[in-house]
């Protein structure tokens, strides 16, 4: 997959996150899924005052809007907030913002459609949601996007931001996992080694992989407030072609983790990951019951050119 142009605002990392995402909506999305949109709104109204409480991808967006204040001369983060409230409803959520201190104020209110078509024309690297539907379509529209499942938040801690990435089908393209798929993981392996010089195609989240190394060029490498790993199913011989690729493309990866079929969920505990992406319900199943993750559909980007 191509990466996607920037505008003139090209230094700009924008992510874009749904209500669901970043506060606790169950009760209330229950509700919406239930009794409709007007059920939905007089709940909201009616506890205008309640505080929501954080949600699954809270503490990645806090480190997302730190990095403004770690360097004002780094390229700007923002956030930008969709949500399938209405803008009178949508209140509760902005006063939950303004409570945590969270430097967001550009949003889309809906009004109970769908906000998928706002993500593009806000400019997002990335979209998060915990709207499946959403989330295939901001894919086939070329844009970096996953699914926030239920997870539960590290024991490690870190003050870095920390972003853990799957490789085949999430930052390089699928062809060699259908090939494993098709053949066995003998014929993967011949594949990988006859193509070691050959640079893998750019996966849906490559990127929001170049615009997280831009703004990590920004920092001296050694006071990086941003770290990435690459955690990957391959093992030898199927490593080289990754680490070429990664060469190839000039872009940074600080760790790189090649499992060969463990479970990724304890790895990526021991990163710190605070947020983890990949294509595989399995590894996904893994991951989430150690670190917040997003899935990455493959049915939904397979066929964007």
């Amino acid at each position: 997959m191509p990466v996607r142009d920037r505008d003139a605002g090209g230094h700009t990392l924008v992510v874009a996150i749904s209500s669901r995402a970043l506060f606790d909506l169950g009760e209330s999305h229950d509700l919406f899924e239930r009794d409709g949109v007007d059920a939905f709104a007089r709940y909201q109204i009616e506890r205008e005052n309640d505080l929501l409480a954080p949600g699954i991808a809270f503490p990645l967006v806090q480190k997302l809007l730190n990095l403004n204040r770690a360097s004002p001369e780094a390229p700007h983060v923002e956030v930008i907030l969709l949500s399938r409230n209405s803008a009178d409803t949508g209140l509760r959520i902005f006063n939950a913002i303004e409570h945590y201190g969270l430097a967001i104020s550009r949003a889309a209110f809906t009004r109970g459609a769908p906000t998928f078509p706002y993500v593009h024309a806000f400019g997002a690297d990335l979209f998060l949601s915990a709207n499946p539907d959403s989330v295939g379509q901001a894919l086939k529209a070329g844009i970096a996007a996953a699914t926030i499942l239920p997870s539960k938040a590290p024991q490690r801690q870190y003050e870095q931001l920390r972003i853990a990435f799957d490789g085949d089908a999430v930052l390089f393209g699928d062809e060699s996992e259908r090939v494993s798929e098709e053949g066995g993981i003998d014929a993967f392996h011949r594949h990988e080694t006859e193509r070691v010089l050959e640079p893998l195609s750019g996966g849906p989240f490559r990127g929001f992989l170049d615009a997280l190394h831009r703004l990590q060029e920004a920092f001296p490498s050694e006071a990086s407030p941003i770290r990435t790993a690459l955690v990957t199913a391959r093992s030898a011989p199927a490593h080289k072609r990754v680490i070429l690729t990664l060469r190839d493309w000039g872009v940074r990866i600080d760790e790189a983790l090649f499992l060969g079929g463990r479970p990724k969920g304890p790895f990526l505990e021991a990163f710190g990951a605070d947020i983890f992406f990949d294509d595989s319900a399995t590894n996904v199943e893994s991951a989430r019951q150690h670190v917040a993750t997003g899935h990455v559909p493959r049915s939904a980007h397979r066929d964007v050119p």
